[in-house]
């Protein structure tokens, strides 16, 4: 299912990742303590609305989460607390 790209980026920025301009936008997750982590993504300058499926997947990837669980992230079932306990379990961050 394609999501938005304007929740995608309007999620990514309330759950903790901060964004950079430049060629694409790039997405850094910072932790609760301020602290950079080397979990990103990025998306294109492009004019597409919705993101397809596979680069939702290569999203979600690149946030150490499954599709499923990006999807959370983006509807916002998956909290900011939950993702940062789950990057942390995982040896993520």
């Amino acid at each position: 299912m394609p999501l938005d790209r304007r929740a995608v980026e309007s999620a990514l920025l309330s759950k903790g990742f901060r964004s950079r301009e430049g060629r694409h936008r790039r997405f850094v997750y910072f932790t609760r303590d301020g602290q950079k982590t080397p979990v990103w993504t990025m998306l294109s300058h492009g004019s597409r609305r919705e993101l397809n499926d596979g680069l939702a997947r290569a999203m979600a990837r690149q946030c150490k989460l499954t599709r499923r669980e990006f999807d959370d992230l983006v509807a916002c079932p998956l909290t900011r607390d939950q993702y940062e306990a789950k990057l942390l379990a995982t040896d993520a961050i």
